[in-house]
Parts: structure tokens; C-alpha cells; sequence
């Protein structure tokens, strides 16, 4: 379903796109609330409502302001779920540099640009977008699940293409980029589910 609205459903009608949009997004809900092992654990429901709060944000960015307000929300869901997951190892914790480094040149190359378009109404949500995806990818880091690790990432680099494209510079099928990364992402997320820690099978994702 999200190849067909990726390289087959045609932008107009509006309505007809948007729909096909969300459809894979309501799958990977339904695949992720019916495989989870553990769903009354505290969280597979923080990873649920997260994956709500992002469909709501696929629905709603064409207000930018509202959407990015839905994904924020899903994002703060994630920390909290890899918060409960954390792991501590000194290689996983200096993962912090690298996000950090990558979430201070994305801040200064989007407040430029927001600043030179006259969208500075624009500054202070982007930039708590930010400090909470990058937050986000470092505490599923330091969750050690390797599936929600590469999900957060994929997000990571969809979210920052987006940005990219939408206020510094065109990225060229930016579009397929976008929603192959994303879609793979939500799909990950949900996929570590099964690899909670309370299943059996999953001992081998928690290494130091």
C-alpha cells in the first residue's frame, strides 16, 4: 500500500492521495497492536500511541503547524517507550556527539533559511521538532533494540530530507525518498514490538 501511494496514486483529487497516504500507516498499527507480545506492557502502548499520533500528523500536515504538532506529540510517546527500554554502555551513550553535531547543522541551515523567507513564526516549532526527534533517535539508541534504533533513524533522515526540501533547497524525488524512509521507519518501530523484552526470543538484541 505505501508503494502504490508512493509511485502509482495520482496527487489530484486531494482527498482520494490523502487517504491512500494514511492507509499504510493504519496497517502498521493494526500489524503492530495484533503481533505485539506484550501489548499490556507499558511500552507497546507508548510505541501505539506514538504510531496514532504520527498518522494524525500525516493527516493533518497540510496544516504544517498542526501536523508537525501530531508528530511532535508521537515523537515525545517514542522517547518515553526507549526511556523504559534504556541500556547503558558507553558506545551507545556517545551517540549523543554524532546527533547533536547533525541536529546543530540542521537548526542553523533551517533557522537561516526560515529567516531569509520571512517564516520566523515558524523558528520556535521547528526547532522544538528538532530537539525532540533528535532526543528521540539518541534514547532509541540507547534502548539497544536494533530494529527501533534503524526505525528512529530512517525517521530521522525522512524528517530531515522533508525539512531540507521544504525550506533550504529542492531535493530531487525528495517525495519517494521521504515516504520510503518514513513508512520503513513506523514499520521498524512497530516491528520492535516483537522484540520486547519480555518476549524470550529477544535476549540477543540487549548487548552491551
Amino acid at each position: 500500500m505505501g508503494l502504490l501511494y508512493i509511485f502509482v496514486i495520482p496527487s489530484d483529487p486531494h482527498a482520494v492521495k490523502l487517504l491512500f497516504k494514511l492507509v499504510p500507516m493504519g496497517l502498521i498499527i493494526v500489524y503492530a497492536y495484533l503481533n505485539s507480545p506484550a501489548f499490556k506492557e507499558r511500552y507497546s502502548k507508548l510505541i501505539l500511541i506514538g504510531l496514532f499520533f504520527c498518522m494524525l500528523g500525516d493527516g493533518l500536515l497540510g496544516m504544517f503547524v498542526v501536523g508537525l504538532s501530531a508528530f511532535l506529540i508521537g515523537h515525545i510517546f517514542y522517547f518515553a517507550a526507549f526511556v523504559r527500554r534504556w541500556r547503558y554502555s558507553k558506545t551507545r551513550f556517545a551517540a549523543v556527539v554524532p546527533i547533536f553535531l547533525f541536529a546543530l547543522f540542521m537548526g542553523w541551515k533551517l533557522m537561516d533559511a526560515l529567516a531569509q523567507h520571512d517564516k520566523g513564526a515558524l523558528m520556535a516549532p521547528v526547532l522544538a521538532y528538532l530537539i525532540v526527534i533528535s532526543s528521540m533517535a539518541w534514547t532509541a539508541i540507547m534502548s539497544g533494540q536494533r530494529w527501533a534504533i534503524t526505525g528512529a533513524l530512517l525517521f530521522v533522515a525522512s524528517d530531515s530530507i522533508l525539512s531540507w526540501n521544504l525550506f533550504v533547497s529542492d531535493i530531487a524525488h525528495s517525495g519517494t525518498y521521504i515516504m520510503t524512509t518514513y513508512y520503513a521507519a513506523q514499520f521498524l518501530l512497530a516491528y520492535s514490538l516483537l522484540r520486547s523484552p519480555s518476549h524470550r526470543t529477544n535476549v540477543s538484541f540487549y548487548t552491551a
